[in-house]
């Protein structure tokens, strides 16, 4: 039992002990930049997973809730007044109500129908904030959406985010650890349970006595209350926001680190959004043909590790393990 426990947490631990140690050994700002995208793009393929890998439901409107959530997150602060620790938890309850607005109607279908009805709604999301210029300042974007405010400490000293970005990590690492944890205990719970019961068969699920649409309306809300977590975190580290956060491209990004990560673990949507982004960056180098290479490497992936980077990983492992035997 607790060799099963050692296996399972060990090398949580040593990951999260190893990015807590990052700024012993790292001092470059643009370094601090991937890393703070990287946790950013991590809690939003985290909860993109929730509904994709564990409810099995394909929601391709998750960039339109990660901007409903930057959006909620920069209006209120900037319009409102609210502080950044009061506009953090309206914008991802603003994110989940849309959700369950869109949940109610479009998880009655089933398949590509719930596919292309979350896709019809990221459009219009997407037109509505290009067009509303009243409210978001439509292709001008929203800007001096401020910084986290400082969180006092004793003797008079205080942690400040403004242009501190080995703050600006450690916060946004803690809300990574939060999110992954929180997904963690739901999919490891008796509703986690049943999303994978939908998941794999809705039929079978309801003849025990589970509520398909109840289930996936759950796991929806959910999961958007996360990509507005994400989307509130990305304004207020970029400072500013314009229509193209809610574009279909930014669902196709949060899905492409899902995928090529591992769909259906947790480890696989944080594995994705850590390496992509970082790839993606290398590749510069090579200018006009960087995005015919990095097509090339997600394809190989695909075909060499058609689970995803950790399901590859971990079925390596399991290989290893009965040569042993």
């Amino acid at each position: 039992m607790k060799k099963n426990i050692l296996k399972t947490y060990l090398v949580p631990a040593i990951a999260v002990i190893a990015a807590l140690l990052v700024p012993l050994f790292i001092e470059n700002r643009y370094v601090y930049h991937l890393l703070i995208m990287a946790c950013i793009w991590g809690i939003a393929a985290t909860s993109m997973n929730l509904i994709m890998g564990y409810a099995g439901q394909v929601n391709l409107a998750h960039g339109a809730f990660f901007g409903i959530g930057a959006y909620a997150a920069g209006l209120l602060t900037l319009k409102l007044g609210f502080s950044f620790w009061g506009a953090l938890p309206f914008a991802c309850i603003i994110a989940a109500i849309f959700g369950l607005l869109v949940g109610l109607p479009a998880l009655r279908t089933k398949g590509s129908y719930f596919a292309i009805g979350t896709l019809c709604f990221g459009v219009i999301v997407t037109v509505i904030i290009d067009r509303w210029d009243t409210l978001t300042e439509g292709q001008r974007g929203l800007m001096g959406i401020p910084s986290p405010e400082n969180i006092p400490l004793p003797f008079g000293s205080a942690i400040t985010f403004e242009n501190n970005m080995v703050a600006t990590y450690y916060l946004l690492l803690l809300f990574l650890i939060l999110t992954v944890l929180i997904i963690y205990r739901i999919a490891g719970s008796l509703s986690g349970r049943t999303f994978k019961a939908v998941r794999e068969n809705e039929d079978l699920a309801a003849s025990i006595g589970i509520s398909p649409f109840r289930t996936k309306l759950i796991a929806f809300i959910a999961s958007t209350f996360f990509a507005g977590l994400a989307g509130a975190l990305y304004a207020s580290y970029i400072g500013f926001l314009s229509p193209e956060i809610s574009d279909f491209h930014v669902t196709f990004e949060i899905l492409i680190y899902t995928m090529i990560g591992g769909i259906g673990t947790m480890a696989g949507p944080i594995i994705g959004a850590m390496i992509l982004p970082v790839i993606s960056e290398t590749l510069h180098a090579l200018a006009a043909y960087r995005m015919v290479a990095y097509g090339i490497l997600l394809v190989m992936v695909i075909i060499f590790f058609p689970s995803g980077i950790a399901g590859g990983i971990k079925l390596l492992r399991a290989r290893w393990a009965s040569s042993k035997q």
